[in-house]
């Protein structure tokens, strides 16, 4: 009786752990490839993959020739310039801004880093290495033997290298390096010696008259200056008004998944210029875009979704205007106010002239 009951146990136990590892395999068959936990190596490993020119059709061309460090990530060009010197009809938005999930790219086709970082490597603009045998290869090299080994513990399945390199990429952005700014200073000790009394004035008129704050947030404990949110730039529309009902018929005709909007929106300026209604075709989101991070803005021009806003004066200029216009209250700054206000934002980059503490002008007698 007890080696029976005995042998039932083992039956049941064995048919349990046979169980757990079928589990076991369907989770890692839908996670992809399981980092270390260490989250060292993999962050290595993305960084070595961020700067690798080997991961496109050129051979000379790497997500660091968009998103270049010394200009906070962006390339300082109106639109992305890709393999071959293919160019897409988007500016190319800093990598230090962001979010951890949610609308990511202007029309917010992703909502998972991981993903993101790969529609450039088959982006026929961009990287246009879409050839998985050559990604593969290239993984496989001696260049990438150990680094993969460290993120991973061991080589990725055949299946899983691309979203290895997902993984691997969006470990990088996520970590990126966020230099402080006086900004950040002021905030962090309400010393008026952080930040130049016109950058303080510039913060006041920002969150109060000019009304920029209720879109770029500064709220909560990063003060993120943005909502995540999309909304109405008044740029674009106005070169596709006169056809703007066929336009959004044609654009209704196309695949809303990412990969698809993606390549549509680079080969034409009109489909571009349609925003939010590529990614959802709803009526209400025709030329609608993702609200920018304005951290680091100095450092990031031009400005505007399709990079037509060539300075940091220009955009403040628009945006004050387009505010107005679509709120019913226009704004209207004096000259010092639209002074300060710039101070105030190019107090979000590192080295600014907002830095240096000025003293407050004298009282009038």
């Amino acid at each position: 009786m007890k080696d029976s009951h005995g042998q039932k146990l083992s039956a049941l136990f064995a048919m349990a752990l046979l169980a757990l590892g079928g589990s076991l395999m369907v989770l890692r068959a839908v996670a992809g490839p399981v980092p270390s936990r260490d989250q060292a190596p993999l962050i290595t490993l993305g960084k070595q993959l961020f700067f690798d020119a080997r991961l496109s059709a050129d051979g000379k061309t790497s997500c660091a020739t968009c998103h270049q460090p010394d200009h906070a990530y962006t390339d300082n060009h109106s639109v992305a310039r890709g393999v071959f010197g293919l160019t897409g009809t988007r500016n190319t938005p800093s990598l230090l801004n962001v979010p951890e999930d949610g609308a990511l790219f202007w029309d917010g086709r992703r909502e998972r880093l991981e993903e993101a970082v790969l529609d450039p490597l088959t982006h026929p603009r961009e990287l246009a290495f879409s050839d998985d045998a050559k990604l593969a290869a290239l993984m496989q090299s001696a260049a990438y033997r150990k680094p993969i080994h460290d993120a991973f513990g061991a080589e990725p399945d055949a299946s899983e290298w691309r979203s290895s390199v997902g993984l691997a990429l969006a470990a990088y952005v996520r970590n990126l390096p966020h230099p402080e700014t006086a900004f950040d200073r002021y905030r962090a000790t309400h010393d008026p010696s952080a930040m130049s009394h016109e950058a303080r004035e510039g913060l006041r008129i920002f969150s109060g008259k000019a009304g920029c704050a209720s879109c770029h947030r500064t709220d909560g404990s990063s003060a993120p200056f943005t909502d995540h949110r999309f909304h109405a730039t008044g740029t674009g529309l106005q070169k596709v008004a006169g056809h703007l009902p066929a336009l959004t018929m044609q654009a209704a005709a196309i695949a809303t998944d990412g990969g698809t909007v993606g390549r549509e929106i680079a080969s034409h300026d009109d489909l571009a210029a349609t925003g939010r209604f590529m990614v959802t075709h709803q009526p209400a989101d025709v030329g609608l875009f993702r609200t920018p991070s304005l951290r680091y803005v100095a450092q990031t021009a031009p400005y505007m979704h399709d990079g037509s806003v060539a300075t940091l004066a220009d955009a403040v200029d628009q945006e004050v205007y387009w505010r107005g216009l679509f709120s019913g209250h226009p704004v209207s700054l004096t000259v010092s106010e639209r002074q300060a206000l710039i101070a105030f934002l190019q107090a979000l980059s590192p080295g600014s002239p907002a830095t240096k503490p000025t003293a407050p002008p004298p009282a009038s007698p």
